[in-house]
């Protein structure tokens, strides 16, 4: 009896990343997952791809020829509507992939982009699959901050049929959603890392001790004060040790329309281009502390016990608060707290002790999906 068919709908990195050990562990099941990719990133797909033993996308929901990076909120409703468009036109192909023993079809959706309300819509109304969304129930307490990452996961939370949780807090969170959900125990991000922690380091003349930053979200690089504020303390605090600061084009572009380029040096507040993941992860382990707003970076720094702090106002993980991570309400004092004081904040690693993508595979095995 043919099995049913399990589809991805993706559109960044970062989801490619999270979802890898997923796809792999349902691979060792004999099901070979679809993924279908709505590009919200582009430009560095193949080699995180390859670098995580991906194929290539099945279907590109945005024409692969048309696609590049999301990089303004300008950009979202055009390519909202090319996703929606060309997921209508191919309706009955890609209803067709999914359907192969009259079992229900399954499309797995991720995180709090704009792909997961968006891929959790065109599984259940237009494709009339059952939809799960992993790293589900993760909630900041409002809609505004971050914007628009929890409007996209309440709004998913709405959609779906199954809700993989990573903590009993999101379990929790979800206490009155429909379906079925699932406490993975942890965010699949630590079986991604488990993928590349040990790799080789890839900068030359890497400073023997140094600070990483990574300041990228919408809600910071658009407030000018906060952007300029923060930057402002990295590059003082680099005095004392160097700091490299991972930035994307857009962040380049916000740094030299802001006019704050010769904040950066070649020897104490140094600027690099964003990395790929596998080689990202070794140095990250290397890094006496990391500054970041990304959630994805700051629970694998609490999964390592390395200091982080959160540069953000929320955060929809506050399970990873505590002496390790701290959230500094993007204020410049706290920053500055933090900074003062993360010697004494390491903590212990956690990176063997949990195996989410496990329990997403075992759980979906058990439902009969692989």
């Amino acid at each position: 009896m043919a099995l049913p068919v399990i589809s991805f709908i993706l559109g960044t990195t970062a989801e490619l990343i999270k979802i890898a050990p997923v796809y792999h562990g349902i691979l060792e099941r004999g099901v070979r997952p679809k993924i279908w990719f709505t590009a919200q990133h582009v430009d560095e797909v193949s080699d995180v791809l390859a670098d995580l033993n991906l194929p290539e996308p099945d279907v590109w929901l945005v024409p692969k020829e048309k696609a590049h990076n999301l990089e303004s909120p300008a950009q979202v409703p055009g390519w909202a509507a090319q996703v929606l468009r060309t997921a209508w036109s191919r309706r009955a192909e890609l209803k067709a992939a999914l359907v192969e023993d009259g079992r229900p079809p399954l499309v797995l959706v991720h995180g709090d982009t704009f792909t997961t309300p968006y891929g959790s819509l065109i599984g259940k109304r237009i494709l009339k699959s059952r939809v799960g969304h992993v790293e589900a129930g993760a909630r900041s307490g409002s809609i505004m901050s971050p914007l628009p990452e929890e409007l996209n996961r309440k709004i998913a939370a709405k959609i779906v049929d199954m809700h993989f949780a990573p903590s009993a807090r999101e379990v929790n969170n979800l206490r009155n959603a429909r379906g079925v959900v699932v406490d993975t125990e942890a965010n699949t991000a630590i079986d991604a890392m488990r993928l590349a922690i040990n790799g080789p380091l890839d900068i030359e003349g890497l400073p023997e001790k140094f600070g990483l930053a990574t300041l990228h979200r919408f809600e910071l690089v658009s407030r000018a004060d906060k952007y300029r504020e923060a930057l402002e303390i990295l590059r003082e605090q680099s005095k004392q040790m160097p700091i490299l600061y991972m930035a994307g084009a857009p962040e380049r572009e916000k740094i030299r329309s802001l006019g704050l380029a010769n904040l950066f040096d070649e020897k104490n507040f140094i600027i690099q281009p964003k990395m790929r993941y596998l080689k990202f992860l070794p140095l990250v382990a290397r890094a006496e502390y990391v500054v970041t707003d990304s959630g994805g970076l700051s629970a694998e720094c609490y999964y390592l016990g390395l200091p982080c702090a959160v540069h953000r106002e929320r955060t929809e993980t506050p399970q990873h608060l505590g002496e390790t991570v701290v959230l500094t309400e993007m204020r410049g004092d706290k920053l500055q707290h933090f900074l003062d004081t993360y010697q004494n904040r390491r903590g212990e690693s956690w990176v063997e002790k949990f195996h989410p993508s496990e329990i997403i595979v075992d759980t979906l095995a058990r439902l009969g999906y692989c």
